[in-house]
């Protein structure tokens, strides 16, 4: 269906449209090989099983993802196969590996890629930064994306629930004619609650802003700042963390989430409501320039670089590692594992 957002119009693909019923049809000759099994792995691999497609994973063995595999049900040399087996048995190459993974998987993959095969992403960056990431497709293939707008982790949880995280869709390159329906249809099987239309380059500029800023590097910018000046002037740790984040993700959020910025001001008191409206254009203001610089950063592929050369390097995980438990040991996030200890739901 076409929806108008004011002046624009776009593509709507809903379940009642495209039932799971047509998505099996249209796939049922297909094996759907999944290939890595880190972050969006395991949801879309899971939810398509569980639908009823045909479907084996790939990924590297005994490593710690393969063990998740284990642990997931999927079966060896059943569903369960190297990276290289699985590529050579499935119709449809689910490409799922890190955007590290990719470029270093691409020479033994591109092997596999046969005449009549898709290709399959979740995520712009190795066709956009092509001549960076050197993921040159053959031109006899079909070649497509969705790329669900959340974690496979929420992806899994919300499928679970009868629910699903809204995706984007995009066809790269159409050999068959039928890439369209087969991103759609695997769409539909991993549980998104609507699909919408966008190209490669798109989703990668939206996605790659969307995570540096108010997604998850804006988020922490932003509570680090204003928890740190509630305890430099004398504010208790819980009242600091519970004022910057408890409130927001336990409170505010699902209003936003149900019916808009409004609706959530509209059950606010006066005072927080004045507040809120008096002061949300400076933070616009203040940080518009950054968003700017940012988006230029992306789309001029500097970003991408520093992201291929970071990625790359050897010792990424271990210093990953460390940044993550730098954020974890800090007083802010040290305060809310205690809080989260403490919510009633979570003791009983």
């Amino acid at each position: 269906m076409k929806i108008k957002f004011g002046s624009v119009e776009e593509k709507i693909i809903t379940r009642k449209e495209f039932s799971l019923l047509k998505a099996k049809n249209i796939l049922e000759k297909e094996t759907i090989s999944v290939l890595g099994y880190g972050v969006q792995g395991p949801g879309q691999a899971l939810n398509l099983r569980d639908n009823g497609f045909k479907v084996i994973v790939g990924q590297r063995k005994n490593s710690l993802s393969w063990n998740k595999a284990l642990q997931d049900g999927w079966i060896e040399e059943i569903n369960l196969f190297s990276l290289e087996e699985a590529s050579k048995k499935g119709t449809i190459l689910m490409y799922l590996l890190s955007d590290a993974g990719q470029i270093s998987f691409w020479p033994i993959l591109k092997k596999y890629i046969n005449k009549g095969k898709s290709l399959y992403f979740s995520h712009g960056f190795g066709l956009t930064f092509k001549d960076k990431t050197k993921i040159y497709p053959p031109k006899d293939i079909d070649i497509f994306l969705v790329a669900p707008k959340g974690s496979g982790t929420s992806l899994r949880r919300l499928f679970k629930k009868g629910r699903g995280i809204n995706s984007s869709y995009a066809i790269y390159q159409d050999y068959s004619g039928k890439s369209l329906d087969k991103a759609l249809s695997i769409g539909i099987g991993i549980g998104s609650g609507y699909l919408f239309e966008t190209n490669f380059e798109k989703e990668v500029y939206s996605d790659l802003v969307g995570e540096r800023g108010s997604l998850m590097g804006a988020i922490q910018g932003i509570f680090s700042a204003q928890y740190q000046v509630l305890r430099e002037n004398g504010h208790s740790p819980s009242e600091s963390f519970n004022e910057t984040v408890e409130e927001l993700t336990q409170s505010l959020m699902p209003l936003i989430s149900e019916n808009g910025m409004d609706y959530m001001y509209e059950n606010c008191s006066t005072t927080a409501q004045r507040g809120a409206l008096d002061w949300w254009k400076k933070f616009r203001d203040a940080t518009l320039p950054i968003f700017k610089q940012l988006y230029h950063e992306v789309v001029s592929g500097n970003e991408a670089n520093r992201i291929i050369e970071e990625n790359s390097v050897t010792n990424y995980r271990s210093k990953l590692k460390k940044e993550l438990i730098s954020i974890q040991k800090s007083e802010l996030w040290k305060v809310g594992k205690t809080i989260r200890s403490l919510r009633p739901e979570e003791n009983n």
